[in-house]
């Protein structure tokens, strides 16, 4: 299977899995868990970092063990795009600290937002002194997160594509 220039196998995709779900393996526990020795599971993985589709490390971090225990999607629309430019609202959407996601999207809303917040009278405060009064702020609509799941994606669907 052929993703943008780089011809992944099984072998691959199971390396992407493994890391997606537990990113500090180490080569020879990588090459334990997919029958493959240290050497050939590092160089296939430092050829997927080459590639440009392994690209660092992330650290999962509890927010809600941090004290912020809730999170709101936000979308929104611009009032009028040609008073405001768009590098003036990113700019300052990005010196909010608990706005951790900017989006810029396609469709009814211009920017999606994901925020947290201690509780829903911080997000209050939040939107009320920092989101509403950015510039050129419309339309907001927020739905607050209840409950989220982790899918691998198409990661976990790699085996079946082709396949009847």
């Amino acid at each position: 299977m052929t993703y943008g220039a780089l011809d992944l196998d099984d072998t691959d995709r199971a390396i992407l899995r493994a890391l997606s779900a537990e990113g500090t393996l180490s080569a020879g526990e990588l090459g334990r868990r997919l029958g493959l020795s240290q050497p050939a599971a590092w160089r296939r993985v430092r050829r997927l970092e080459e590639a440009g589709v392994l690209q660092g490390l992330v650290v999962d971090v509890d927010r809600e063990k941090l004290g912020f225990g809730v999170t709101v999607f936000l979308g929104v629309k611009l009032a009028t795009k040609g008073r405001v430019s768009l590098e003036d609202f990113e700019r300052a959407v990005q010196a909010i600290p608990e706005v951790q996601v900017v989006q810029h999207v396609l469709g009814l809303f211009d920017y999606r937002l994901r925020v947290v917040a201690r509780d829903i009278a911080d997000f209050e405060r939040v939107l009320r002194r920092r989101i509403m009064t950015l510039p050129g702020v419309g339309n907001v609509e927020a739905n607050v997160l209840l409950t989220e799941e982790r899918r691998p994606g198409p990661l976990g669907m790699a085996e079946t594509v082709g396949k009847a």
